[in-house]
């Protein structure tokens, strides 16, 4: 007979990982950010095989301190500072327990109406928060869904933007043309992913030049791409454009972009994943000026907005457009409430069938903090990325390389000989920053130079902890060959 967990115990052994999740989090400042151990490490930890009897829960807990955090790089830390954020919270981390408890399915109205229905009023309150255009919110003919990504929010948009593009015939004949996706040479790789997993190939994906100053997309550019795709025979179908590029937050020209996509007839996305977030703040809306153009939006709560992931909030303008190219209904699907045309089902907005309550952790995260916290905690972060930024500008062995919007610092060494680009070096002062376990920041090229990024979004970050990591790579920068003194 299975050994089910009663809800007595349950009970008893749920206050014991909340009590470990909650001495997790208190002891983060005290924990290497990273792991040093070899691959294999943690593997070599596990026994060769499934236990043949059930263990007692104590020896569970105690291998997360054994086993699992010691092979960890630990992403709510207070000083790690690499790619975006992915921060989560206490009211998001309790929304998604209540989820797991509740154990729904949320894939048609009918299997669970709360699930639906509290979705879609969640992403209408985040609209309003981020002051979307109106053709977004459910009230009208558009409408919000969370995806599991951006990635994802990427790949639905090519896929409806191929079947307006063939005129419904992508449905049922797939695609009969060379049709173009376009975006930026710092557009993120998914949408080189979306393009070839839509069946466009390499070929699919057009990359457009950027300002050189900005590396925002050049709008004539794109004008002359769509231009010479039309003269080959080809067929121009959508343009992303990206709202805080993951290498340097870089704001694509949304209005202008916009008016060649209204101007050639192509499906517009605009893809914010990390940047959007910062829309809560009215001070920082202008970044998302000509969204009136867009046929779908999409940014990721799970990033900046203290939401652990998954969890994209992606709103297309015209719903219906989006479940006529992906809507399938078999036999064992049909229903009375879908039937009738009364009620959303948002299996037909994605991938899967399947769906979690993932609404409900947003929804927990929106009422504790409210407006005003979810402002103070973008604020926060962007203050502390100025301050990081000034202490770069006052120290003569290190330069800026790009603007920052928002909370990313663009930085390297300068270069010591020739103007040349000093590359290693700034590798090397990353990897020895890194070694520490004290910090974590990653990299990335713009203009083909190496360059470090410094990204704070933890909510358990502080000014003490910026300052101890300008302290750490100023300490090493000066122990490197030919950098002393």
């Amino acid at each position: 007979m299975a050994n089910h967990m009663t809800p007595d115990e349950f009970r008893r052994h749920g206050y014991q990982v909340v009590d470990w999740i909650a001495d997790y989090w208190s002891t983060l400042d005290q924990r290497p950010v990273t792991s040093a151990d070899p691959p294999g490490t943690v593997a070599a930890r596990l026994p060769p095989g499934p236990p043949e009897r059930g263990e007692p829960f104590d020896r569970l807990l105690a291998d997360l301190d054994t086993v699992i955090t010691p092979g960890l790089t630990h992403w709510q830390h207070p000083r790690f500072f690499g790619y975006f954020p992915a921060n989560t919270s206490g009211p998001s981390v309790l929304g998604d327990l209540v989820c797991a408890g509740l154990g729904v399915q949320g894939m048609l109205w009918s299997t669970s109406p709360a699930c639906t229905e509290v979705e879609t009023v969640v992403l209408d309150w985040l609209a309003e928060l981020l002051d979307l255009p109106a053709r977004f919110r459910s009230s009208g003919s558009g409408g919000g869904v969370i995806q599991d990504s951006a990635s994802s929010a990427i790949l639905i948009a090519v896929l409806a933007a191929l079947h307006r593009a063939g005129a419904g015939r992508w449905r049922g004949h797939g695609v009969e043309r060379a049709y173009r996706v376009y975006a930026s040479s710092q557009g993120h790789s998914a949408i080189e992913k979306a393009v070839r997993i839509a069946g466009l190939g390499d070929a699919g994906l057009r990359t457009v030049g950027v300002d050189p100053e900005t590396l925002a997309m050049d709008p004539a550019a794109l004008r002359t791409a769509i231009e010479a795709d039309l003269a080959a025979g080809l067929v121009p179908a959508a343009v992303v454009a990206t709202i805080g590029t993951t290498s340097t937050n870089a704001v694509d020209p949304i209005p202008a972009i916009g008016e060649l996509c209204r101007e050639y007839g192509l499906w517009l996305h605009v893809d914010a994943a990390y940047a959007g977030a910062a829309a809560v703040c009215p001070e920082l809306r202008h970044t998302h000026a000509g969204l009136e153009y867009a046929d779908s939006y999409c940014f990721d709560p799970h990033k900046w907005l203290l939401t652990g992931f998954d969890c994209d909030a992606f709103w297309v303008a015209d719903r219906a457009e989006l479940v006529e190219a992906l809507t399938v209904l078999p036999e064992y699907l049909r229903n009375a409430a879908t039937e009738s045309g009364e009620v959303l089902d948002y299996r037909d907005w994605q991938v899967p069938l399947g769906r979690r309550f993932r609404a409900l952790k947003l929804w927990f995260v929106l009422r504790w903090y409210g407006a005003e916290g979810l402002r103070a905690h973008i604020r926060d972060s962007i203050a502390l990325a100025e301050r990081f930024a000034d202490r770069v500008r006052a120290d003569q062995r290190f330069e800026l390389v790009a603007p920052s919007p928002f909370a990313l610092v663009c930085f390297r060494l300068r270069s010591t000989s020739d103007g040349a680009a000093d590359d290693g070096a700034n590798a090397e002062l990353l990897a020895r920053v890194n070694a520490t376990g004290r910090a974590y920041l990653t990299h990335t090229r713009v203009d083909g130079r190496y360059t470090l990024r410094l990204v704070p979004g933890s909510p358990y970050t502080r000014e003490e902890h910026v300052a101890q990591t300008w302290r750490l790579i100023g300490e090493i920068a000066a122990a490197l060959p030919d950098r002393r003194g």
